[in-house]
């Protein structure tokens, strides 16, 4: 699988990372990337996407938010920064090689994370306005250091429409008032 490749809802697996409580008010334009994740993964939910969350020492910084809790078909918790070495790629289901991450903190979990993915061999997109972290700084060179490492890097609306690749999705039109 070449990174020029098309995304496919039929081999994506969507990633939410450490989406919690009480690390998001420390994130830079939380709200919004917290709203980004929701609206991405309730697409996902429309087109059969099975998502997976992860939770970065939940005994300290407590579990996802409800709204991602109740959105993943499973969450992880972790102790590592990157899922991967948490297990991760064995929780993931085997005919899916396009990972989509989101989440945060882009420069800690989701890039550690995101790198493990590609050395493994998955084809790896992250979402960029569903992405955060305290500072703009860490957030931006994290996201040039994984475009330089082959991640593509995707809007949640050129995700969205790209998984539905056509006005003919039986899902287009929920797809279309979640993404307006």
């Amino acid at each position: 699988m070449k990174i020029s490749d098309a995304i496919d809802s039929q081999i994506s697996v969507l990633i939410l990372i450490d989406l919690q409580g009480r690390l998001m008010p420390a994130i830079e334009h939380g709200e919004e990337v917290l709203n980004q994740c929701i609206r991405t993964a309730k697409i996902a939910q429309l087109l059969d996407i099975p998502i997976i969350g992860t939770e970065q020492s939940p005994s300290s910084l407590g579990s996802n938010i409800e709204a991602i809790q109740s959105l993943c078909s499973k969450t992880m918790s972790k102790e590592y920064f990157n899922a991967c070495a948490d297990g991760l790629i064995e929780e993931l289901p085997q005919n899916r090689r396009q990972c989509i991450l989101m989440g945060c903190e882009t420069h800690v979990c989701l890039m550690q994370t995101a790198l493990k993915l590609i050395n493994a061999g998955y084809d790896v997109s992250v979402v960029v306005d569903g992405v955060g972290s305290r500072r703009a700084l860490d957030k931006q060179v994290a996201l040039d250091r994984l475009q330089i490492a082959g991640v593509r890097l995707v809007s949640a609306e050129m995700l969205a429409f790209e998984w539905l690749k056509s006005a003919k999705n039986p899902a287009f039109k929920e797809v279309l008032a979640l993404v307006k």
